[in-house]
């Protein structure tokens, strides 16, 4: 299975690049908000550089495998889950995908659904079963930068888990992620679990947003 591709852009469409990597051109599909990102580059032989993590589907009504790319490896686990909801494969997944997804994720998080409803293709029911669905489950999304590094033993394991992650994957430099953890865990030292110390950070962002 493909994970993760290496190469030279090759060709540039409406939601679907080709990665020229070691002679061979993957197709490789990216919802409209990656492929912004690919605008002032070169596509030909001697095309820019490109890195992008995989997504892998190949369905029995498939023909042929299908390769979703993503510039953060968040990005492609947020689409992963983005997927279980009901009535959204991944043809339609990467056409919603059309506002930066920390974006989607915390209108999906603050059960903002007048948000998701601007999003071309996805009305009120769809709206609705996302977030029923999906809430609870992406904080960690929403933290996302975009332009794309701690108490007991037990405790420092799930605080080093979270800083790796803010730093490899959401974008954050290692001093701005932990500044952030710890003013999480002075706030909430009864978080003990990732997801409880991710929904912490969440919030004081959210708060520092407000505020600001």
């Amino acid at each position: 299975m493909i994970s993760y591709l290496k190469g030279r852009l090759l060709k540039k469409e409406d939601h679907k690049i080709v990665i020229l990597t070691q002679g061979v051109g993957y197709e490789v599909f990216i919802p409209s908000i990656v492929g912004q990102g690919f605008d002032g580059k070169r596509a030909g032989e001697d095309g820019d550089e490109i890195e992008l993590y995989i997504s892998y589907y190949h369905g029995q009504r498939q023909l042929r495998p299908m390769l979703v790319g993503f510039g953060k490896e968040a990005e492609r686990e947020f689409f992963e889950l983005f997927i279980t909801v009901g009535d959204i494969g991944p043809t339609k997944a990467i056409r919603l995908i059309s506002r930066p997804i920390h974006e989607i994720a915390r209108a999906i998080e603050e059960r903002d659904a007048r948000f998701l409803v601007q999003i071309k293709g996805l009305g009120p029911k769809l709206a609705d079963k996302i977030i029923a669905q999906l809430h609870g489950k992406v904080g960690k999304y929403a933290l996302i930068k975009e332009q794309g590094e701690l108490p007991r033993e037990e405790k420092e394991d799930i605080a080093q888990q979270v800083l790796e992650v803010m730093v490899k994957q959401l974008g954050y430099k290692r001093n701005e992620a932990i500044g952030l953890l710890k003013a999480a865990l002075q706030r909430s030292p009864q978080a003990v679990t990732p997801e409880e110390l991710f929904e912490e950070v969440y919030r004081s962002q959210k708060m520092s947003r407000v505020d600001a």
